[in-house]
């Protein structure tokens, strides 16, 4: 005859271990979501339903409304592509993208490495550099705008020309030359300056003494020898990552243009004339969200090939 052995039964003390382990996951769980589910609503609220929103009307006819109408499949594409505002408003940004681009780069590059030499008061020049970033582009074109590139004779910049006898300027109206160059590129580099040189900073910080000072061992003379072949190599990945996000701001560059010259034909980046078709008299939001993404897509495969050039994100990054 068999018997069988009942099993043994669960210690009490491993059970209340079980539950208050179960009842801190849960409580865990329950405060990450009270502190990020806010986050996680207005990122979708707010990004990812007017983007995808922005995508099912770019296939559709859409005017002084964000209901979709008739459908026209690619039409609203074509008719972007083949725009020439549009088209002229991609040159706009390549020719700003030519200046603010390596000006940024270069003179960023330039003042962190200043900065990072100096020894006394470091945080104090690292923080007057940075501030600018704290100001909003708006306000930052108005002072521009109003006060130094006003083309008026009492303008900072026209007062400074009247000292050495030169004649004031338009400069948010000039065509030919193009002064108003000047203005939108000036604003964006004192913007910008600051963060860049920051990211440059933290890059100059990760570079081991020691590789400087095997280069000294093996004869190599402080300044542009250790500087080519030793600091710009090493700051390859933080390179990267400035280039492309400086290019991207370009691409979304709006509020000074707009603040300072407005609307018009002769320098008008993607986002004032997108700006211009869905928000303008004409309301054609079909149009200015085929626009929208068209942008996006050219934004996303520049990236993908400046990541291919330059191998950012690879192993030694």
């Amino acid at each position: 005859m068999s018997t069988r052995t009942a099993p043994a039964p669960v210690p009490r003390e491993s059970a209340r271990r079980g539950a208050r382990r179960t009842k801190g996951i849960a409580g865990n769980t329950l405060w990450f979501w009270l502190f990020v589910g806010p986050f996680v609503v207005g990122l979708l609220i707010f990004s990812y339903l007017p983007i995808i929103w922005s995508l099912i009307l770019s296939f559709f006819e859409a005017y002084n409304t964000v209901t979709p109408s008739k459908f026209v499949g690619f039409g609203n594409y074509v008719d972007m592509l083949t725009d020439h505002n549009f088209l002229s408003s991609l040159g706009t940004f390549t020719l700003f993208a030519i200046f603010i681009v390596p000006l940024t780069f270069v003179l960023s590059l330039a003042l962190a490495l200043l900065v990072n030499q100096v020894k006394i008061a470091r945080a104090f020049f690292r923080s007057v550099f940075f501030l600018p970033t704290a100001c909003s582009y708006v306000v930052a074109s108005l002072i521009w705008r109003l006060s130094i590139f006003n083309g008026v004779r009492f303008g900072l910049m026209n007062t400074i020309l009247g000292w050495f006898g030169i004649d004031g300027i338009a400069w948010l109206s000039t065509v030919d030359p193009p002064w108003y160059w000047i203005p939108i590129v000036t604003v964006r580099l004192w913007l910008q300056l600051g963060f860049y040189m920051i990211l440059f900073i933290a890059g100059l910080q990760r570079i081991s003494p020691s590789l400087y000072e095997a280069a000294y061992v093996d004869g190599a003379k402080p300044g542009w020898q250790t500087f080519r072949y030793i600091t710009l190599p090493q700051l390859r990945a933080t390179s990267v990552a400035v280039l492309i996000l400086n290019l991207i701001a370009a691409y979304q560059a709006f509020d000074e243009f707009y603040n300072l010259i407005g609307n018009v034909n002769f320098a008008r980046p993607p986002l004032v004339y997108l700006y211009g078709i869905s928000l303008g008299s004409i309301q054609d939001l079909g149009h200015g969200s085929a626009g929208a993404l068209i942008l996006a897509v050219i934004i996303m495969l520049v990236t993908l090939l400046q990541n291919k050039i330059f191998g950012f994100g690879k192993a030694g990054d």
